[in-house]
C-alpha cells in the first residue's frame, strides 16, 4: 500500500488517555476514530469499527492537543542556522512550529514557498524587524542601524502573508544592535501596534536592558529567553527586575522559555518557579547550533521544566493552550466529533537522564516526556525524542563553540 493510500484511510486510536482538552476532557482511557477526511468521527470506550482502518494502540499513553513550539528556526537553506521542519516537528511530537524571525520582509516569500507550504506541520512565523532576517545570523546582524528596517515593505509583506505571520520579532542584545540599544524594540512595538499583532523580543546581553524591554511591552507581547542566566539579564540577580517581570506577567506579557544554545538556566528557572513565577510558554529555540547541545528537542525541554518544579499539567498547557493563544489558534472543541484531528500521544516515564542547560549546568531528569505519535488529520506519524549526534569544537573569529 502506498503512503497516499494509507493516509486516506480512517485512523483508529485506541487506549489513549486525554488531557488538556478543557473542562469536558473525558476521564480514563478512550478510543478515537478519525475519518479519512481527517476529522474526528467517534469518541468512546472500545469502539467497534468494522471498516478498514489504520490502527494505532496508545497502550494507555496520554493524548493532548498537538504540541506547539513557539520559537524555532526552520528557514532551512535561507539562513545559516536553520534546521528542517521535519527535524523538530511531527517526528518529535510537535504539530505546530512557529519560526521566530528567521525571515524578514526581503525574503519571507521564499520561506513561505519552500518551507511553510510543503510542510506537513502547521507553520506560522514572527516576521523579523530587520529586512534580511537571520540570513547570516550574528555574523551579519540584521539590526545594525535604521537602514536595516523598511517600514513600508514590512507592512506590505504582512498584507501579503497575514495568514502566516503572527507577529513581529526583534532581537534586543548588544551582539545584534551594538550601541543602538532599545530603539529597535520601540520601532518594532510601533509596527506591531499598527498591524495589531504581538511582538516577540529576544532578551540577551545588554544593552538593551531586560528592564527597558519589559517597560515597552504590553499584554499579548512575548519575552523569549525569559529564564536566561546571562550577566545583566537574569531576573534572579536583580530583585527589581524580578519584581518587574512578575508584574508584567500578571498584566499579560508572556514569558517564553526559548531555551536555545545560550538562553536557559536551570538555576534561574528553579528559583523563579519556586517563587511562583512560571513561564507562560515552553519553547526550544531549536536551530543548527543548539540542536545537538544543549536543547535536543521539545520533549527534553519540557522535561527540564518539570525537573525544576513546574507542575505536569502546567508543562503540557505551556506547549498547547498557551502558545495557541499567541498565534490565535482556536483550542475549543479540539476533542469533539467534527473537529480536525491534531494530537500528540506521549508517555511520562521514569528516567535518570543527565541534561545540560545553556550555562553548562547539569541536572538529572527523573521524569521524561516521551512522544509516541503526532496525529495530523488521518495520519499518525511515529514520534520519538531526538538522539544527539557527537559534538565537535568549531573555531570562529570570536572564539569556539560546540557543534
Amino acid at each position: 500500500m502506498t503512503f497516499a493510500e494509507n493516509a486516506m484511510k480512517p485512523l483508529l486510536l485506541t487506549h489513549v488517555k486525554p488531557m488538556a482538552f478543557g473542562p469536558a476532557t473525558p476521564g480514563g482511557v478512550v478510543d478515537i476514530l478519525v475519518g479519512a477526511d481527517g476529522r474526528i468521527a467517534q469518541i468512546g470506550s472500545s469502539l467497534a469499527v468494522t471498516e478498514d482502518v489504520t490502527r494505532v494502540d496508545g497502550m494507555g499513553a496520554w493524548i493532548s492537543p498537538g504540541w506547539i513550539d513557539l520559537h524555532v528556526h526552520i528557514w532551512h537553506g535561507g539562513t545559516d542556522i536553520s534546521i528542517r521542519p521535519s527535524e523538530c516537528g511531527a517526528e518529535r511530537g510537535v504539530t505546530t512550529l512557529v519560526d521566530a524571525g528567521s525571515a524578514g520582509e526581503a525574503n519571507f516569500h521564499g520561506f513561505r514557498e519552500y518551507i511553510i507550504e510543503p510542510a506537513k506541520e502547521r507553520i506560522k512565523a514572527f516576521l523579523n524587524l530587520g529586512s534580511i532576517g537571520l540570513v547570516a545570523c550574528n555574523r551579519v546582524p540584521e539590526l545594525r542601524d535604521i537602514r536595516d528596517i523598511d517600514l513600508d515593505r514590512i507592512l506590505e509583506c504582512y498584507a501579503e502573508n497575514s495568514e502566516h505571520i503572527v507577529g513581529i520579532k526583534v532581537r534586543a542584545s548588544h551582539v545584534i544592535t551594538g550601541s543602538w540599544g532599545v530603539t529597535p524594540v520601540k520601532l518594532g512595538k510601533k509596527i506591531a501596534k499598527i498591524l495589531k499583532v504581538p511582538m516577540m523580543v529576544h532578551v540577551g546581553e545588554p544593552p538593551a536592558l531586560y528592564d527597558e524591554v519589559l517597560e515597552i511591552l504590553g499584554p499579548g507581547d512575548v519575552v523569549t529567553h525569559c529564564f536566561n542566566g546571562k550577566a545583566g539579564s537574569s531576573i534572579m540577580e536583580d530583585e527589581d527586575l524580578y519584581n518587574l517581570a512578575a508584574r508584567c506577567a500578571d498584566e499579560g506579557v508572556r514569558l517564553d522559555i526559548g531555551h536555545g544554545g545560550a538562553s536557559f538556566s536551570f538555576k534561574v528557572a528553579e528559583a523563579a518557579i519556586k517563587r511562583g513565577l512560571l513561564p507562560f510558554s515552553i519553547s526550544t529555540d531549536l536551530h543548527g547550533h543548539s540542536m545537538n547541545f544543549p536543547v535536543w528537542d521539545m520533549a527534553t525541554t519540557m522535561s527540564k521544566l518539570l525537573c525544576v518544579g513546574m507542575p505536569f499539567d502546567k508543562v503540557v498547557e505551556a506547549v498547547t493552550h498557551a502558545p495557541a493563544s499567541v498565534i490565535k489558534l482556536p483550542m475549543e472543541d479540539r476533542l469533539s466529533v467534527g473537529s480536525r484531528a491534531d494530537f500528540t500521544i506521549f508517555d511520562l516515564v521514569d528516567s535518570d537522564l543527565e541534561a545540560t542547560d545553556s550555562n553548562g549546568d547539569v541536572s538529572v531528569l527523573t521524569k521524561l516526556f516521551e512522544p509516541r505519535y503526532s496525529v495530523i488529520g488521518s495520519e499518525a506519524i511515529t514520534a520519538s525524542r531526538y538522539k544527539p549526534k557527537a559534538r565537535k569544537l568549531v573555531r570562529h573569529s570570536h572564539g569556539y563553540s560546540w557543534r
